[in-house]
C-alpha cells in the first residue's frame, strides 16, 4: 500500500486507475495502486521505501510452514528413523532380555550367599522354622557344580542372543524400507501435486473460456458440462494427492520424530539403485544371508539344545552347599540334642554327658541327586523335542519364502524397468502432441477441446509414469534388502 497526497483543489473528472503487480512471493501476490492525473503536478507522491518494507515484512509472515520449511534428504530421515523408531526400541529390549537370561543361567556357578535370621520361642521339642533350625544368624551358600541338564541351557539362552541380534538387524532393515519406501512416495506426491495445480489453473481457464462459447451460441451445453467434468476430475485427484501426502508426513513424523508440517522431501538426495544382479544364484545367496533366516535356523538350533537339557535333566546333579548358624540357648537345644560320649561307670560302659553344647555350628560340602523316576519330566522333554522339531520345519520354511520372493523381486524389477520405459515413451509423446496442438492453435487449424484433451493426455502419462516408477523403486528397495545392500545404498555405508 501507498500513502497518497493531493493538493487542496478538486480532482479532474478524467482520473484513470491501473493496476501494477508489485511483488511475487509463492501464494500471494502484492499489488499498488497509482492513480494517474491528468496534470503532472496533481499526481501523488508515493512513499516507495515505507511501502517495499511493509511487503517483505508482510511476505514473510504470510508464506505458507510448508515453505518455510527446509527440505530434509533422505539419508537424514533414514538416521532418524533408526534412532527414534518404537519398533527399533522393542527389538532392542528383546536383545537386551535374552542378554539377561543368558547371565542368569551362567550365574548359576557363582554361589549365591543369603543370610537372616531364624527366631522363635520353643515350647518343649525345638522345631524347625521354615526347614530350618531356630537361630540368630544364619548364612546359606549354594551353586552349581556339574549339571549336565544347566549346561545344555546355557548353550540355548547363548543362541538365542545370537537370534536376538540377528532380529534387531533384521528389524534394522525393516526401518530402513520404510522410512525410504514413504519418503519416496511422498516425494512423487508433492511432485504430483505441483503439476496437478498447474493443470488446475489451465482447466479453471478453459472452463471459463467454454463457458463464454457457450454463452456465445459457438459450443454446446455439453462441452461445457465436459470442460467442469474435467476441472472437478483434477480437483479430485488434488484432494486424493494430498491426503495421502499428509498421512505420509505424519507416519514419517512418528519414524523420524519431526514436526509432520517440516517434512518436506528432496528428490536429489535419493541415490539411483544400482543394477539388480543377473546371477542365477542370487535367491539362494540372499536366502543364506538373510537375518530373518539365520535368525530362525539359530531359534531352532537353541530349541533343539533345550530339548537336550530337557532329557539330562533325568542324569545326576551336583551341587555346592555351606551353612553357617548361631544357635540360641532358649530354645530347650540344651534339654533334647544333649551331647554324649561312652564313658565306664562302675565297670559298666555307659553314655556321660559332655556338655559340650556349641552356638556356633557350620556345614560344607557336596548335594548329589540321582533321579531316579521322574513321568513329567519325561513328559516335558517330549515337548521340547517337538517344538525343537517344529523350530527346524519353520526354519526351512523361512528359508524357501525369502528364496521366491528374492526371485519374484528379481524378476519383477526386470519387467518394470520394461514397464517403465514404455511409460516414459508414452509421457513423451504426449508432450509432443501438446506441443504440436498449441502450434496448430496458434496457427487456426485447432480449438480450445483439442488444447484441453492434449492437455489432458499429459497428465495421464505424467501420473502412469509416476506411478510405474514408484513400483519400480519399491521393487527395487525389496530386493536391495533381500541382497543385504538396503543400508549399504540409503546410508552411503
Amino acid at each position: 500500500m501507498g500513502i497518497l497526497t493531493f493538493r487542496r483543489r478538486r480532482v479532474p473528472p478524467d482520473i484513470h486507475t491501473r493496476i501494477i503487480p508489485s511483488l511475487e512471493f509463492p501464494c500471494i501476490q502484492f499489488f499498488h495502486t497509482t492513480i494517474h492525473l491528468s496534470s503532472e503536478r496533481d499526481a501523488m507522491k508515493l512513499s516507495s521505501r515505507g511501502a517495499l518494507s511493509l511487503v517483505l515484512i508482510a511476505g514473510i509472515f504470510l508464506l505458507p510452514n510448508s515453505l518455510l520449511a527446509e527440505p530434509v534428504p533422505l539419508k537424514r530421515v533414514v538416521e532418524l528413523s533408526l534412532s527414534h523408531a518404537t519398533a527399533g526400541g522393542i527389538t532392542a529390549a528383546d536383545e537386551q532380555r535374552a542378554a539377561a537370561a543368558y547371565g542368569e543361567l551362567r550365574d548359576s556357578y557363582i554361589p549365591q550367599v543369603t543370610t537372616g535370621a531364624g527366631l522363635g520361642y520353643s515350647y518343649g521339642f525345638p522345631l524347625s522354622l521354615e526347614g530350618a533350625a531356630p537361630s540368630l544368624f544364619t548364612v546359606n551358600a549354594q551353586s552349581a557344580v556339574l549339571n549336565f541338564s544347566l549346561r545344555e541351557f546355557l548353550k540355548a539362552a547363548k543362541v538365542e542372543t545370537n537370534v536376538s541380534s540377528l532380529r534387531t538387524k533384521d528389524q534394522r532393515d525393516q526401518i530402513i524400507q520404510d522410512a525410504a519406501q514413504s519418503y519416496e512416495e511422498l516425494a512423487k506426491l508433492e511432485q504430483r501435486l505441483t503439476k496437478l495445480q498447474e493443470a488446475q489453473a489451465e482447466a479453471n481457464k478453459f472452463q471459463a473460456a467454454v463457458a463464454e462459447r457457450v454463452k456465445e451460441g459457438i459450443d454446446k451445453e455439453i462441452d461445457g458440462t465436459r470442460a467442469q467434468l474435467s476441472s472437478a476430475r483434477i480437483r479430485l485427484r488434488i484432494a486424493e494427492a494430498q491426503g495421502s501426502a499428509d498421512v505420509l508426513r505424519e507416519h514419517l513424523s512418528k519414524l523420524t520424530g519431526l514436526a509432520a508440517q517440516d517434512i518436506q522431501t528432496d528428490p536429489d538426495s535419493i541415490p539411483a539403485a544400482p543394477a539388480p544382479p543377473a546371477q542365477d544364484n542370487v535367491p539362494k545367496l540372499a536366502a543364506d544371508s538373510s537375518p530373518a533366516v539365520q535368525a530362525a535356523m539359530e531359534h531352532a538350533r537353541a530349541q533343539y539344545l533345550r530339548a537336550q537339557g530337557e532329557h539330562k535333566a533325568l542324569w545326576p546333579s551336583f551341587d555346592f552347599a555351606a551353612q553357617y548358624a548361631l544357635l540360641s540357648k532358649f530354645n530347650n537345644y540344651q534339654n533334647y540334642y544333649i551331647p554324649s560320649k561312652p564313658c565306664f561307670v562302675g565297670g559298666t560302659q555307659v553314655l556321660c554327658v559332655t556338655n559340650s553344647f556349641h552356638q556356633n555350628n557350620a556345614s560344607i560340602g557336596v548335594s548329589i541327586r540321582f533321579p531316579i523316576f521322574n513321568s513329567s519330566q519325561r513328559a516335558r522333554a517330549q515337548t521340547a523335542d517337538a517344538d525343537a522339531i517344529k523350530a527346524s520345519k519353520q526354519a526351512e520354511a523361512a528359508k524357501n519364502q525369502v528364496s521366491e520372493q528374492t526371485l519374484r523381486l528379481q524378476r519383477s524389477v526386470a519387467q518394470l524397468q520394461a514397464a517403465h520405459d514404455v511409460a516414459e515413451l508414452e509421457a513423451e509423446i504426449a508432450q509432443k502432441t501438446l506441443t504440436g496442438v498449441q502450434t496448430r492453435m496458434d496457427a487456426g487449424t485447432a480449438n480450445l477441446h483439442d488444447l484441453d484433451d492434449a492437455r489432458a493426455q499429459v497428465s495421464e502419462r505424467f501420473i502412469t509414469l509416476q506411478d510405474v516408477t514408484f513400483e519400480l523403486q519399491r521393487a527395487q528397495l525389496g530386493l536391495l534388502r533381500s541382497t543385504g545392500d538396503l543400508e549399504k545404498w540409503a546410508l552411503g555405508k
